[in-house]
């Protein structure tokens, strides 16, 4: 058996091997944050991101390091009398020095560089459990996917009205609308959200068909038009009703009226449809507050199409594969075009434009998420039905 001395020197023997390796350790993270340090410096130099005063450069003084295996951070001051939107125009040099997953957000007198070393994932499996942990305290989320923090990223359509999707075929956009409207369907009651879906291209929306939600899957300008006039007449009662309430959203009106959503896939082949596109650039215009919102998509942007009221107002553009700048620049989201992972895309919400990684949902496995809300057929064998097209709609709109 040990004594109390054996004890001792077994102790001070572990604590004495102790001290070597845990210096080791710092030393080795003291050189590691100064090469960091010095290349960030080395970023400035590169990129011209120094004052100079009577031949003496002036440099950003850094503020902060903090350096985690998911992300380093870097925090510096902007020089005065040095543009802080140069640092934004020179972030390529950035990249060039630390890789191409950065963020950067700078004001007049201070900047945050954000740099991921892991990237994005090339493929982010769809997960309804996970996807609603995102969605807390949203009135109506937008799922857009995994962002470079590794969370999945979600956003509010009431306060960010109107989308506005492109990208080439198999670039991840029809995949992205699935997702959208099943995670939707999923979390509001119909009485709560209604759609009306437009599918010209008759390739995206049959397995929203006979969903509780939806007023109308549409194949057809003409299958479109009348559903379109009945959303105008809705939004005239229910401007009325705001003004008689005397507020300014339907949210804070004492009667609950659902969200509607007109979300419609390939809008370009409506950019004949005169009364249509009149339609839409007004829901654009005034919805917001109406509870009305538009999801537009197309393969390749319009340039005429996305000209004036409705391509200002469409305030989310997400831009996934393009052709070429001219196109991607069309959209809204330059850069673009560089993408070349399916699901991958461009996100720009006013003026922050992020890269995601979109959750990727197949059909199949939407259709079994999507059964439980399916309307029941009550129809009678052999017992003939008069059709009504528009009866689902007086409904909603209450006539």
């Amino acid at each position: 058996m040990l004594t109390l001395i054996g004890w001792s020197l077994v102790g001070g023997s572990v604590a004495y091997s102790a001290i070597p390796l845990f210096e080791e350790i710092f030393m080795r993270k003291r050189v590691a944050k100064k090469k960091l340090v010095k290349n960030l410096y080395q970023a400035f130099a590169n990129a011209d991101l120094y004052k100079k005063i009577d031949k003496k450069e002036i440099y950003p003084g850094l503020l902060k390091v903090d350096n985690k295996p998911e992300r380093l951070t870097f925090v510096f001051t902007v020089p005065k009398g040095l543009d802080p939107e140069t640092f934004i125009k020179q972030s390529f040099v950035f990249k060039q020095h630390f890789g191409k997953y950065i963020d950067l957000d700078v004001d007049v007198s201070k900047a945050v560089l954000k740099v991921y070393p892991k990237g994005l994932p090339s493929k982010f499996i769809y997960r309804y459990d996970n996807v609603i942990e995102s969605t807390q305290d949203l009135n109506l989320p937008i799922t857009c996917g995994q962002n470079l923090e590794g969370n999945i990223h979600a956003f509010d359509l009431v306060k960010h009205p109107h989308i506005l999707i492109s990208g080439e075929t198999g670039s991840g956009k029809s995949s992205e609308i699935r997702s959208i409207l099943t995670t939707l369907i999923r979390l509001k009651q119909p009485d709560e959200l209604k759609f009306i879906l437009g599918d010209l291209k008759r390739s995206e929306f049959h397995i929203f068909k006979q969903i509780r939600h939806v007023e109308g899957v549409c194949h057809s300008a003409d299958e479109l038009r009348p559903y379109l006039k009945k959303v105008k007449k809705e939004m005239s009662k229910r401007g009325n009703k705001l003004d008689a309430a005397g507020v300014n959203s339907v949210d804070k009106l004492k009667e609950k009226l659902p969200y509607i959503v007109v979300c419609i896939d390939e809008v370009v082949l409506l950019k004949k449809e005169t009364d249509i596109m009149d339609i839409l650039e007004e829901i654009s215009s005034i919805g917001r507050s109406l509870g009305v919102f538009i999801i537009l998509s197309m393969q390749r942007p319009d340039a005429k199409l996305l000209d004036g009221k409705l391509k200002v107002n469409l305030t989310v553009r997400m831009g996934f594969m393009t052709a070429d700048s001219t196109n991607s620049k069309i959209i809204g989201t330059p850069g673009s075009e560089k993408l070349n992972n399916p699901g991958r895309m461009l996100l720009k919400i006013n003026s922050s434009l992020q890269e995601i990684q979109c959750p990727w949902l197949h059909n199949d496995k939407a259709k079994k998420l999507l059964q439980p809300y399916k309307k029941e057929n009550k129809t009678v064998e052999n017992e003939p039905q008069q059709e009504d097209e528009y009866a689902e709609l007086r409904g909603l709109f209450h006539e």
